[in-house]
């Protein structure tokens, strides 16, 4: 089993448009690499300062890391269907409810996304006249990724809306070969012959 195999998630797929889970892949690849660097600059920032020697700019990569981390794990985890909405309440239901509350759920996550793309880009603007110390950095930098995580959710948004209108929201899962159960084989220990 290839890594895309194992981190584009099959769960849901008619939900979902093969053309975005080179998206969704890069995604998961990037939340991985932002959450070892994260541990890894916490761990070096305790060491340094420990040691009595703080590295100063380690403060500046970790807040930057995290950040990161969080608006493109939220980008992912609405592609995946495990963030932003409220399952529970759609998935105990079936026909014409549970399609409109897939809907109202699909387009309010859509408004939030949109509404992190327009105060994202705001801030994003105005993070030109802030600057990070000791870099000197503008506070753009961090800004940068809130617009970009509400373009991606939008998107995810929208193709689990058209996704589902189409092919309707309440589709069986096939079990996960993976985790399922062997079947238990009830063989007598000693036989009735005699």
């Amino acid at each position: 089993m290839s890594i895309a195999d194992k981190l584009v998630l099959k769960r849901q797929r008619h939900l979902k448009w093969r053309q975005l889970d080179s998206i969704e892949l890069v995604l998961m690849m990037l939340c991985g690499a932002l959450c070892f660097g994260f541990s890894l600059s916490v761990t070096a920032d305790i060491i340094t300062r420990t040691i009595g020697h703080p590295w100063l700019w380690l403060q500046e990569v970790t807040s930057t890391l995290f950040i990161y981390a969080i608006f493109i794990g939220a980008a992912v985890a609405t592609r995946r269907n495990d963030h932003l909405y409220l399952t529970a309440i759609a998935e105990s239901m079936h026909g014409v409810p549970r399609l409109i509350v897939e809907i109202v759920l699909r387009l309010v996550v859509i408004g939030v996304a949109l509404c992190l793309v327009w105060y994202g880009y705001l801030n994003f603007l105005r993070g030109f006249g802030s600057f990070r110390l000791p870099s000197g950095t503008p506070i753009a930098s961090l800004y940068v990724i809130i617009p970009l995580s509400g373009v991606l959710i939008a998107l995810f948004a929208v193709e689990q809306l058209v996704n589902g209108i189409a092919n309707g929201f309440d589709h069986p899962e096939p079990p996960d070969p993976e985790n399922a159960t062997p079947p238990l084989h009830n063989e007598p220990v000693w036989s009735d012959r005699t």
